[in-house]
């Protein structure tokens, strides 16, 4: 049996990267990719842009304070989506099992490559040629599972490579700091910090017991992570084209309040599954089945989101277009096609902190008591 080698590929600020590569008057100068409005929030930041205190999901408006000479760009989707398509290929062309985790982010199982070449070489190899080939900086973290990887790669940013032995991958996070550990949020880091833990080291000596009592299951998790313990796999990546929902009706109906409704409630369970699979969509479509089985379909090319309120109006705009016939209807649906991987629960360039925190708020709901958990009026 190989020991497992897991090498986790992360594209350094690569919306901002994309856009100094296009412009290269950018490069050095604090820039921010997100909503050109002061009611927008950042996507993302330049390392320049970093050094003031900006982040990601900052508001614009307080990043405006933070640096006055900030350069804010709305961003372009489309052009970030075929650089990452470009990288995807050079990895596809070299690696034995790949995963895409999000629009710039992989995962490489090289398990047993050790055989025939150093597993560290190969990587930094093929960093190289992905440098050499798309012109953007990338980082990578090689150990024997994806946590210490994903966690090795935030170190060795920007532009640079770590390996980490197996065996010493628990005596390397045991000093970081227990929000350094990924999908530890704030509420999460505040109630270990109340209980006196701040270190990985320190999580990693309580009792998973005591753990779980005070977090539940996500205790369990807390300490696995703390002690290094991941056997999560390299999932083999496949590009998903579409997501759709389509509910036919036992009695034909012509209650448009009724069909809207229904459609409503389709479209957030889709843009929770979007959402979930880090995805936006740039095109919607609206499908109606009338009684005597003639089906009309109308869509809509739409900027890449994931956001349901916005996604709603593009709804109920193509539904009013679409039913003309005022006859019983059999069956409707909805479709997202056109998507990209989009690591980000907002309309990406133009949506406000309080729409983010909303989405963000019903998904961790959604997420504890199942998609039906929660849901706007629009579909109730």
């Amino acid at each position: 049996m190989y020991e497992r080698a897991i090498l986790h590929l992360d594209l350094d600020a690569f919306f901002v990267s994309v856009e100094c590569l296009k412009n290269s008057s950018l490069r050095g100068k604090p820039l921010i990719i997100g909503g050109t409005s002061e009611r927008g929030v950042v996507a993302s930041c330049s390392y320049e842009a970093r050094a003031f205190g900006i982040h990601s999901a900052m508001p614009i408006k307080m990043a405006r304070r933070l640096c006055p000479d900030v350069i804010i760009l709305r961003g372009d989707m489309e052009n970030y989506s075929r650089h990452s398509q470009l990288i995807t290929d050079i990895i596809a062309d070299s690696a034995p099992l790949y995963e895409k985790a999000s629009i710039d982010e992989f995962y490489l199982d090289l398990s047993g490559m050790d055989r025939y070449i150093g597993c560290y070489q190969w990587s930094n190899e093929l960093r190289q040629k992905v440098i050499r080939n798309s012109g953007l900086p990338i980082s990578f973290g090689l150990s024997v599972n994806k946590l210490i990887s994903k966690m090795s790669t935030s170190e060795a940013k920007p532009n640079g490579a770590i390996q980490i032995k197996a065996g010493t991958e628990k005596g390397y996070i045991a000093p970081f700091a227990v929000s350094k550990l990924p999908s530890v949020g704030r509420v999460t880091t505040r109630k270990l910090s109340l209980m006196g833990v701040r270190s990985i080291k320190v999580l990693s000596e309580i009792p998973v017991k005591l753990l779980q009592r005070e977090f539940g299951k996500t205790g369990i998790s807390l300490s696995k992570k703390a002690n290094a313990i991941d056997h999560t796999p390299v999932v083999p990546y496949v590009e998903q084209k579409s997501m759709s929902s389509e509910r036919t009706f036992q009695k034909d109906t012509i209650d448009i309040r009724k069909l809207k409704t229904i459609l409503n409630n389709m479209l957030c369970k889709l843009t929770f599954e979007l959402r979930s699979a880090q995805k936006l969509a740039s095109c919607i479509t609206v499908k109606i089945r009338y009684a005597d089985f003639n089906t009309y379909t109308k869509q809509k090319r739409i900027p890449y989101t994931a956001n349901d309120r916005i996604l709603a109006g593009y709804l109920n705009d193509l539904f009013d277009q679409l039913y003309q016939r005022r006859q019983l209807v059999r069956l409707v649906g909805i479709r997202f096609s056109g998507l990209v991987h989009g690591n980000y629960q907002i309309d990406l360039f133009e949506d406000t902190l309080k729409e983010t925190k909303l989405m963000e708020e019903m998904d961790k709901i959604r997420k504890r008591f199942g998609a039906k958990a929660v849901m706007r009026g629009s579909g109730i």
